[in-house]
């Protein structure tokens, strides 16, 4: 669900619908788009100063003579030196994984402007203390610049109020012409990620940038950008969809406005072939960059569903209840006994800590100018030989909890059952409740018990095209890009998903992080 563009640039303007910073100071800066994609995904990269052949080499045809690779690599930590950034959505899970291994990686970087949305200046500059320096995952940077740690975040970290979902970013004119004579690599990880979102607020934020995002497929999905007319439906008016929201915005006042234009997007998504407003949204920013982007060099990076991380800086972290977690939560805490789902569905799901290393050496690679192309790297687990399953997911997932619960109370934990229908599964839940509410005399649910039910049973409907997903996403251009390496980036920016072990990750890296987020968020 994340994605990343990359457009020259520099001065801000306006292109129909799509703000984005076109180069008028003769420096080459470049526009990353990066969306948090949780059921699809995407993240960030460059533009190229060397033409490589991309041979369509798959995981499964990986040989041990792949391993040789050029031995100065993509020159990563040369091209990071003396950069600048804008970045938007800076407190976001992704986006703060990825400053924080450009601070870890290249303390000589230049400066990272934060786009945030703010009342005003002084909100602005404190949030990134509260929400960025005081965070835990910069505790390695801490350590390695002991006392002069703040006074280092605050001489890279540059925040300024602005809105993607407003002409020029919502940047005041001065402020953006500094920031794009400064500015060399855009990186945009706003994004609204809700799967039945309101029409008018997804498609105002999700059109305005890429996303990983399949629609009703199944079989491989190739590594090339969303086009209208190509592999999406020639009939959809983007034009058109954004005079119908608007127009539904004036109609639908009151009490029930939310609902209707919740109600609007699911239908236009499911008349276009798409599964949920969000994918929708997603997959018309994309096809506006490519139509829109003219010569400019773009690439696109669409990371999977992003969980916590597997090594960097810590194994585990994380921010937020993601997408799978809700089920793992509920499952762990007795409230499910089992899930609407396939239990060979795949779920390509890939770490936090991958996604940004992949988009840093995607930056690299195609961040020194010269090529006018339009690229797409799938950052996804998917594709590799050792793809997830979700019954194994909550097989490990039963493993770890039924020694270690979530919570004080011990709970007989059953392996997890899996239904093939909504009606199975909402008759599932609503006897796993019954028996929750065994002291109750009376044979209907409780108030809570009902909430309870209409939650699952929601989650269950949202998720459903996931939980049944055999789809898998081609990576030859991220796995040509892994060949092109060094051995010292490919330890340094280690994206390879085939060297992920499963069961080490969800038993001793992934629900001990969730844990933590879990009561840490009790705490707070």
């Amino acid at each position: 669900m994340a994605i990343t563009n990359l457009l020259a640039s520099s001065n801000p303007v306006k292109l129909d619908a799509f703000s984005y910073f076109s180069s008028l100071s003769g420096k080459q800066n470049h526009y990353l788009t990066c969306r948090l994609t949780q059921t699809t995904r995407r993240v960030q990269t460059s533009c190229c100063n060397h033409e490589t052949s991309l041979k369509a080499v798959t995981s499964l045809e990986m040989h041990e003579a792949d391993t040789r690779r050029n031995c100065d690599g993509v020159g990563i930590l040369r091209f990071l030196k003396a950069k600048s950034y804008l970045v938007t959505g800076a407190t976001g899970f992704l986006a703060k994984a990825l400053i924080e291994k450009l601070l870890r990686a290249s303390p000589e970087i230049g400066k990272i402007f934060l786009l945030m949305r703010s009342k005003d200046q002084e909100s602005a500059n404190k949030r990134p203390y509260d929400e960025i320096i005081s965070s835990d995952l910069f505790k390695l940077l801490k350590q390695t610049h002991g006392s002069s740690y703040e006074a280092f975040m605050k001489s890279k970290l540059i925040p300024g109020i602005g809105d993607i979902g407003e002409d020029n970013l919502g940047i005041e004119s001065e402020i953006a012409e500094m920031i794009s004579e400064e500015t060399d690599v855009i990186i945009n990880c706003c994004g609204r990620t809700t799967f039945d979102d309101r029409y008018d607020s997804a498609i105002n934020v999700n059109a305005l940038g890429p996303a990983y995002v399949t629609g009703k497929k199944e079989g491989i999905v190739l590594e090339t950008p969303l086009c209208i007319g190509e592999n999406i439906t020639s009939d959809l008016n983007i034009d058109s969809e954004l005079k119908l929201a608007s127009e539904a915005v004036r109609k639908f006042r009151g009490s029930e406005e939310t609902k209707k234009l919740k109600e609007l997007g699911f239908e236009r998504a499911q008349h276009y072939g798409w599964e949920n407003t969000y994918t929708f949204t997603k997959a018309m920013g994309e096809s506006i960059i490519h139509s829109k982007r003219g010569d400019l060099p773009v690439v696109i990076i669409r990371p999977s569903i992003i969980e916590s991380s597997y090594n960097e800086p810590s194994p585990g972290w994380i921010q937020g209840i993601r997408m799978v977690d809700p089920i793992i939560i509920a499952y762990g805490k007795g409230l499910i006994s089992g899930f609407c789902a396939d239990s060979t569905s795949l779920m390509d799901i890939t770490p936090v800590d991958m996604v940004a290393n992949a988009a840093i050496a995607v930056m690299a690679k195609h961040g020194s100018g010269g090529v006018q192309e339009l690229k797409v790297y799938n950052v996804t687990s998917s594709s590799h030989s050792n793809p997830l399953r979700f019954g194994e997911l909550m097989d490990l997932s039963y493993q770890h909890l039924r020694n270690s619960p979530l919570g004080e109370t011990v709970i007989d934990l059953a392996p997890m059952k899996f239904h093939s229908s909504l009606e199975c599964f909402s008759s599932s839940v609503y006897n796993d409740i019954r028996k929750q509410e065994r002291d109750s005399h009376i044979s209907t649910l409780s108030k809570k018990g009902n909430r309870r039910l209409d939650y699952f049973v929601s989650l269950a409907r949202i998720y459903k095209p996931y939980m049944f997903f055999q789809a898998r996403f081609d990576d030859t251009n991220t796995t040509t890009l892994i060949q092109e390496m060094s051995m010292e980036e490919r330890k340094m920016f280690e994206f390879d998903a085939r060297g992920i072990d499963w069961e080490h990750y969800i038993v001793n890296v992934h629900i001990p992080g969730l844990k933590r987020q879990l009561f840490q968020g009790r705490s707070s």
